[in-house]
């Protein structure tokens, strides 16, 4: 059995619309979750899970970063203006040198715009992607998607990163397979569509339990939730039913389900209640690092 080291890490914060997070789900019902402020945002973290297998460190994810400029910042509710994923894997002993893959679900700003350098960067020339020593995987479909997006998603990706990525030489393409070439007996994947194509979930496994990232399909606590979906998914009805067979995977007391978005927890199981409706238990806010 291979152990699984798991770290939560902290990235950018964020404060969106809340009636664009929640889709068609009217404000009172999902206030009762997460309170707006006076401009009716709410507040999301972007959480990475850092893995640690066989000497080899795998980074889930990017975050936000704080690559925008000032005006695109604010117009996004970016909160700290400095890159704290970067600052807060230092902390822990693991700077951006360090890291061996990191694993993008997709290519959405919010997900992978931690792989750019700061706004404050930027302007003293500094235009590399950062991980320097990391191979950067992605499925075959949301590399497509972020190369040619439809009008409807455009604004969601960052101009020019995919071909960056492409010409790094460290890309990593996963053409649809559940299983990874680097750890296959910890690590595979499962895949949605519904939100944007190609969004990939990594899952680790180790001595019979799971930790899977959820990404946008399920971004907190809230969208555990069948009915509720966002406005920023590209076909609310295809996330509905890709959650029921997600849970139906990984509803158990052996599955952590990894929260990118939520604003309290990192973490949790999910259950079906004796009504089927699908509800968090046993959360976890801030995990320091723990075995599989």
């Amino acid at each position: 059995m291979v152990a699984v080291l798991v770290t939560a890490i902290e990235g950018n914060k964020q404060r969106l619309d809340g009636g664009a997070m929640f889709g068609n789900a009217p404000k009172p019902v999902w206030e009762k979750w997460i309170k707006a402020d006076e401009q009716n945002r709410i507040p999301l973290n972007c959480r990475a899970m850092l893995l640690e297998i066989n000497g080899k460190k795998i980074l889930c994810e990017t975050g936000i970063g704080a690559f925008f400029e000032p005006k695109l910042a604010d117009r996004y509710g970016v909160v700290e203006t400095t890159h704290q994923l970067v600052s807060n894997l230092a902390k822990l002993g693991a700077p951006e040198a360090a890291i061996d893959y990191v694993i993008l679900s997709h290519l959405h700003f919010d997900h992978a715009g931690g792989l750019l350098p700061s706004w404050q960067e930027q302007q003293s020339g500094r235009k590399d992607l950062l991980f320097p020593n990391a191979k950067y995987v992605v499925s075959r479909s949301a590399f497509e998607r972020a190369k040619k997006p439809h009008p409807r998603d455009k604004a969601s990706f960052i101009p020019g990163l995919a071909e960056q990525l492409e010409s790094s030489g460290r890309l990593i393409i996963v053409d649809g397979s559940n299983h990874s070439d680097v750890f296959p007996e910890t690590l595979s994947f499962c895949f949605s569509d519904g939100h944007t194509p190609g969004h990939m979930h990594t899952i680790a496994t180790s001595g019979g339990k799971k930790i899977v990232f959820a990404g946008d399909l399920i971004p907190g606590r809230a969208w555990v939730h069948l009915p509720i979906t966002m406005g920023y998914d590209r076909n609310a009805e295809q996330v509905i039913d890709e959650k029921k067979q997600f849970f139906d995977k990984f509803a158990n007391d052996n599955t952590w389900i990894f929260y990118t978005h939520d604003h309290e927890v990192a973490m949790s199981h999910v259950r079906q209640t004796e009504t089927k409706r699908y509800e968090p238990y046993g959360e976890v806010a801030a995990p320091t690092s723990f075995k599989l």
